[in-house]
């Protein structure tokens, strides 16, 4: 494994960001969202929506984190508050990909960890993440202790899908698994 670096995304990370976000979809979601929509991603169009959301003006409490390995993004988190209103969940895991070629290396538990360092230390002790039933990557949370808290019907791309969320109570365990403060950028 080349060494890697979990730090703190600035907008030079935008193409990075775009391309992990792309390949990452294309690569988990056949079968679960339309062909159509997973061939028509643009990593131009993601690229301008990241660089937008990393040089604009810091949105309260959202973070983002980018696992790099020998000079390349190779992964991306984000996180902040929670947006769904589940009650005693302050914090919310908006999004952790990373590219095939590299996982089940520990970057996954170490952006995870990341963000739940980012969310403790905005005053968030406990957080929740969304993820499709389908998806075989939900029960990786579940064994970082997730809890299934909720499901709920999603449409997106035309596509009738079922979504859970997982929660942590407590961060503080999850934040072990970041082995080192991120690295801000």
């Amino acid at each position: 494994m080349t060494a890697s670096l979990i730090r703190s995304a600035s907008p030079a990370d935008a193409a990075g960001i775009a391309a992990v976000h792309v390949e990452s979809w294309r690569a988990t979601y056949p079968g679960m969202l339309p062909d159509r929509y997973l061939v028509g991603l643009s990593t131009a169009v993601h690229e301008r929506r990241w660089r937008g959301l990393l040089q604009g003006p810091p949105q309260r409490g959202r973070r983002t984190f980018v696992a790099q390995a020998g000079g390349e993004v190779v992964g991306f988190a984000s996180c902040g508050p929670q947006r769904t209103g589940l009650p005693g969940y302050g914090g919310e895991f908006y999004a952790v990909y990373l590219l095939d070629r590299v996982q089940g290396q520990g970057l996954g538990r170490r952006l995870l960890g990341a963000m739940a360092q980012g969310l403790l230390a905005d005053g968030r002790g406990a957080a929740v993440v969304w993820v499709l039933r389908d998806n075989p990557s939900r029960f990786f949370y579940e064994r970082l202790g997730g809890a299934l808290l909720a499901e709920q019907p999603l449409s997106f791309a035309g596509a009738r899908l079922t979504e859970c969320a997982y929660g942590w109570a407590d961060l503080l365990p999850l934040a072990r698994l970041a082995a080192d403060p991120p690295v801000s950028g």
